[in-house]
């Protein structure tokens, strides 16, 4: 049968819905004050160190969120571990939690499409988690302000910018994975724990994994330069088959100016570079640009498997 009417209508109830729940539930209020407390005490930690640099660092903003100070971590290093598990409890239970209260069919019973649902509950994770960051973001900026006493540079602001957008697009593959699960099973507990896992698997065990089967390969390989030089790329190429390695690429080179290549490098491609010249922005996002459109894409597959399996499955109470 042709359907009437636009598959989005409905989908501004949706998110707007989605979205007030998210912000005043108790889970997501206990995630927002791990994170808050996290960022406090890496951002004290940072600053009593950076004191002593004050006016010899161009990128002293940046610092703050790259530098650690045992026994805490550093602020970027607490993101890449918080972000994955926010978004996961923010979708693990978005569409089979609909099942488990029998209240899908009653929805779907109004002029609203799968489509909608699907999209809508997708976008509110996504502009909930935008607003956590940002929030997170403007907090470390006063904080910093506060201990140092110097105002971020426009260079400094626009790279935290660029990390704000990485940190959301990482946040988002880890949000549609949530959201294939929620689909595929029906129990939430269910669907945590495989996001969980498959988390788990690429932030432990994928680089044991790519290391042991790069040292296979390897140890079978003969030849001179190039053959060295393919099995370095050979590596790279396992290793980014992560979203946690694009994220981390794409976050040093954003929050490194120096940083001038995220793989091997030979001589010739450093003619005419200056020693010790910083990048600007502009060329460190055409750095990190293939990173970044792999996140996006691993983002859009994983929707894409989430909206095939929502429209084949039934939805009767």
């Amino acid at each position: 049968m042709k359907r009437r009417g636009s598959p989005w209508t409905g989908l501004g109830a949706i998110l707007l819905k989605e979205m007030a729940d998210h912000l005043s539930s108790i889970r997501m209020r206990l995630l927002e004050g791990l994170i808050l407390l996290t960022a406090i005490g890496t951002v004290f930690a940072a600053t009593q160190t950076l004191r002593q640099t004050i006016g010899e660092d161009p990128f002293l903003y940046l610092k703050i969120l790259t530098s650690a100070q045992d026994p805490l971590p550093s602020f970027v290093a607490f993101m890449g571990f918080l972000i994955p598990l926010t978004a996961i409890a923010l979708a693990f239970d978005a569409i089979n939690g609909e099942y488990m209260r029998r209240t899908l069919s009653r929805v779907l019973a109004q002029p609203i499409y799968r489509d909608a649902v699907l999209l809508g509950k997708f976008l509110a994770g996504i502009f909930t988690l935008g607003i956590t960051l940002l929030a997170l973001w403007l907090l470390v900026t006063g904080l910093g302000i506060l201990r140092l006493g110097v105002l971020p540079e426009g260079r400094e602001v626009a790279r935290g910018l660029a990390f704000i957008l990485a940190t959301l697009a990482y946040g988002g593959v880890w949000l549609a994975l949530a959201l294939l699960f929620s689909v595929v099973f029906r129990q939430p507990a269910t669907s945590a724990m495989a996001a969980i896992a498959v988390w788990l698997f690429f932030a432990v065990f994928w680089e044991i994994l790519a290391g042991l089967f790069f040292n296979i390969i390897s140890a079978t390989a003969t030849g001179g330069p190039e053959t060295e030089l393919a099995l370095a790329n050979f590596r790279l190429f396992l290793s980014r088959l992560s979203p946690n390695t694009l994220y981390s690429e794409t976050v040093l080179a954003l929050l490194n100016p120096d940083v001038r290549a995220l793989g091997p490098v030979l001589i010739t491609q450093l003619e005419g570079a200056v020693r010790g010249t910083l990048l600007p922005l502009s060329q460190s996002l055409l750095l990190v640009w293939p990173q970044f459109t792999g996140l996006i894409a691993t983002v859009i597959m994983l929707f894409a498997g989430a909206y095939v399996a929502f429209q084949r499955q039934e939805v009767r109470a």
